[in-house]
């Protein structure tokens, strides 16, 4: 009986290399080589010469394909089929990530922060130990009692209808079935469905690719003599369900189907209310501060920090013209009848005309029409035919009803006609902050004793935390204040969060601020944020391909970048570097010189080895000129424009050469057509 054949295996010391055979992508000619894994490996050469071809349009590229290869059939087909380099065979190859220059593709709502998971520790060391105070008054936030919460609800006039809910789901995606079920066998009839009121015997159908927020109908009440002992019983078993939280849902009208609307909800809290304002607010979670939630998202910006909204100077086409003629240029046309008694009657009531003109106006008048009246009550007048009737209610400006047009518009014609009236501004309600009033009013307190330092002895929330440089913003988290149970919670995420900026520190980015948005970066200070989360991520057995991160850097900077590289080295991978630094060759475990020229002329391997290795290259140019052998010339005296002069003071005899040359007059590019020319090159 024939043995079973053993499957051929790889020896062991080619497991402990990159081979690559035959690589021809682009310039590159029949290209082989073996690269020691674990080593931090230098492409070098003349530009054009087939460094990023190898590293990035082979090596990596086959590592993406391999990887893809590996999925299932059903995840491959949303991902599409990599192609196949150009190449005989490559074995030996690690999983690989690319770290280049790019900046495209960076989300709006990405920062340096969000980019490294700094921002992601940051909102749960804030949401434990953080400090909470009211957005209104400033008090800290505390307890609150049942008695106090009942007195809150009793307090409200006689007559007042209303919902006592417990909220169950907040902003969560999912059909939620199986709570509808729960709640119905435990005796609940009704149940507040994203602002709608549902039966629970017949629950709607939700998309569970939607965020819901879901509330049960403990009771619906009004305020009368004899209610206390009903509303307490309620309220007792709202704050039960609802985990210590209640919801008082004031309905806006006099009916009591179940489905009434509600014009005010009333949050009451057992764990985090104000005591003078008497206001509650939800239990501080790590959703409530980020921008990127509708938890603690700004609900005027959305996050953004930013709105697209109209502009006062743009609006305004004619000031001459009076309101009505009218002056607001998206009016086009006069006001109606109905729109115009609403002008006339905020203009009675505050004691302007609308037929003056509009640069006649006061300040405040002009205010008013545009952003409304804010709380004031106003008394319209309707005339007509049959008579006339008077009727109140707030005037919210010619803006609002703007912003409402442009929201509601279905044609992106008619949205590009209002955008022309419109700018990027600050977000008024958050002030460029992203999130709500109570995530910026939870702090942190440092005792950071460097006067110098912009973190010094201050209690900062996490907006103004996110402000500070990152080497600010080290020495801030590293001397916060907390007592012996809150420094064991804060432990773990303060341990990461200093780890990354030590990182970020490393790479040379101590200038940037956590806040600083991903599209506003420079390729190298993009790439250099991707190395920093890869040294943080500590993953082992690794081949990563990055283009040229020294670009930009200062030498000091430079040095910090490649003890960087080194401690990725050190961790177990393999690092390839596309780079023309001297620093970086020297510290490189090996070096692989392309060309002997660019384009067509190169695609070869000159030299390959350690440092020394390749400067005794014969055929490599990199080499000549590490080893001194070749040299750029640099000419002892610079020619001087004939038509400049030395600056005045400076020594006879020296002004030539070492002061800088002043024209005698300034140019003019209309005379002078070769000064243009210089200008252009």
């Amino acid at each position: 009986m024939a043995k079973a054949r053993r499957p051929k295996t790889e020896p062991a010391a080619s497991r402990d290399v990159i081979r690559v055979v035959g690589a021809r992508e682009h310039n590159l000619r029949d290209v082989s080589l073996e690269l020691n894994k674990g080593r931090l490996i230098c492409f070098t050469g003349v530009s054009g010469s087939g460094k990023s071809s190898l590293a990035f349009d082979t090596l990596y590229a086959e590592g993406q394909r391999r990887y893809i290869e590996s999925l299932s059939s059903y995840a491959r087909q949303f991902i599409g089929e990599l192609p196949r380099p150009n190449v005989d065979q490559i074995s030996g190859l690690a999983p690989s990530i690319s770290i280049q220059q790019k900046t495209s593709g960076w989300n709006p709502r990405s920062t340096v922060g969000t980019i490294t998971q700094i921002h992601d520790y940051l909102r749960v060391l804030m949401a434990r130990v953080g400090a909470g105070s009211c957005p209104q008054c400033g008090a800290p936030i505390r307890a609150q009692t049942r008695e106090h919460m009942l007195g809150q609800i009793l307090a409200m006039p006689d007559g007042t209808r209303f919902m006592l809910l417990a909220p169950r789901v907040r902003g969560q995606k999912g059909e939620h079935r199986d709570l509808f079920a729960d709640l119905a066998q435990r005796g609940f009839a009704r149940a507040r469905v994203n602002g709608e009121v549902i039966d629970l015997s017949d629950p709607p159908e939700l998309d569970r690719y939607r965020r819901h927020d879901i509330e049960v109908v403990i009771d619906r009440l009004v305020i009368k003599e004899g209610a206390r002992t009903r509303i307490a019983e309620a309220l007792e078993l709202a704050l039960e369900t609802g985990d210590g939280v209640a919801i008082v849902a004031i309905v806006a009208d006099d009916s009591k189907k179940p489905g009434a609307e509600t014009a005010q909800d009333v949050r009451l809290s057992s764990a985090f209310a104000c005591p003078k304002c008497s206001l509650s607010f939800e239990a501080p979670t790590p959703q409530l501060f980020s921008f990127n939630s509708p938890t603690g998202m700004c609900p005027d910006c959305e996050g953004l920090g930013q709105r697209h909204d109209f502009a006062t100077e743009l609006l305004i086409s004619d000031p001459s013209k009076s309101f009505l003629a009218p002056c607001v240029a998206p009016m086009r046309t006069k006001p109606g009848r109905w729109r115009r008694h609403i002008y006339q009657g905020v203009a009675d009531h505050f004691g302007f005309s609308l037929t003056d003109p509009w640069e006649d106006l006061a300040d405040e008048a002009q205010r008013i029409l545009l952003f409304g009246s804010g709380d004031e009550h106003i008394t319209f007048t309707w005339k007509s035919r049959q008579g006339s009737w008077k009727h109140g209610g707030k005037f919210e400006g010619v803006i609002a009803e703007l912003r409402d047009k442009y929201k509601k518009a279905s044609s992106q014609m008619v949205r590009r006609y209002y955008e022309q009236f419109m700018r990027i501004a600050p977000c008024a309600k958050c002030g460029g902050a992203r999130l709500t009033a109570q995530a910026l009013a939870v702090r942190l307190t440092s005792t950071e004793g460097n006067r110098k330092s912009a973190a010094h002895s201050q209690s900062l929330n996490i907006h103004e935390i996110c402000q500070l440089s990152i080497a600010n913003a080290d020495a801030f988290l590293s001397n916060v204040e907390l007592g012996s149970t809150e420094a064991f919670i804060a432990e773990e995420p303060l341990k990461e969060i200093r780890a990354r900026l030590r990182f970020l520190l490393d790479v040379g980015l101590d200038y940037l601020t956590l806040d600083r948005s991903a599209p506003t970066l420079s390729g190298g200070e993009s790439q250099r944020i991707r190395l920093a989360s890869q040294i943080g991520s500590g993953l082992v057995g690794v081949m990563y391909v990055l283009d040229e991160p020294s670009i930009g850097l200062h030498p000091r900077d430079n040095r910090r970048l490649l003890q960087s590289l080194t401690r990725l080295r050190d961790m177990g991978n393999t690092v390839i570097v596309v780079e023309h630094d001297r620093e970086t060759m020297e510290a490189a475990d090996e070096i692989v010189d392309f060309g002997p020229g660019p384009g067509t002329r190169g695609g070869r391997i000159v030299a390959h080895g350690d440092y020394q290795t390749v400067c005794d290259a014969a055929d490599s140019l990199t080499g000549a000129y590490l080893s001194g052998k070749a040299q750029i010339s640099t000419p002892k005296r610079r020619p001087i424009d004939a038509e400049s002069r030395p600056a005045r003071g400076a020594p006879p005899g020296e002004a030539a050469e070492n002061e800088s040359p002043r024209p005698k007059k300034p140019a003019q590019a209309h005379s002078k057509p070769r000064i243009m020319k210089r200008a252009s090159d």
